[in-house]
């Protein structure tokens, strides 16, 4: 393996990557966008039961994709809802309204993605700040619906 292949490669094992806590949610950065040009993030969220998620809200300049590892999310898009178990992949668009949350007695674990990397930084910013969510949502392109 070349010098210059082993630097464009990025493991991150169990237990490793940068923990976010938000409320209810235990958020683990696998990739920040930092090993990928910053064109992809990803991370793995632990929803605790009956953890009521963000509000609904658009991004205007980044896909996220929510793939359920395990448990049950609830995931409201516009005026539809649909419940989400493991297995299932949601990839919502920009300008797509949505929130999700965990409504059952156990946990929730999601795998995401974020296409540009842009909203990693917003989960560290809400992470310092927590009442300050409309303001610091509105930092990274992102409104209530």
């Amino acid at each position: 393996m070349t010098e210059e292949t082993r630097a464009t490669v990025s493991v991150v094992r169990p237990g490793e990557g940068e923990s976010i806590v938000l409320g209810t949610t235990r958020m683990r950065i696998l990739e920040d966008g930092s090993h990928t040009g910053h064109r992809l993030a990803i991370a793995e969220s632990v929803l605790a039961p009956h953890t009521q998620g963000p509000p609904q809200h658009r991004h205007a300049q980044h896909d996220e994709g929510f793939y359920v590892l395990s448990g049950t999310v609830r995931f409201t898009v516009g005026e539809e809802t649909y419940d989400a178990g493991a297995g299932t992949l949601v990839v919502v668009p920009p300008g797509a309204p949505h929130a999700f949350e965990n409504p059952a007695d156990e946990p929730a674990v999601l795998l995401s993605t974020f296409t540009p990397d842009l909203y990693v930084q917003y989960f560290r910013d809400l992470q310092e700040a927590p009442r300050a969510g409309v303001e610091v949502m509105s930092r990274y392109a992102t409104e209530l619906a």
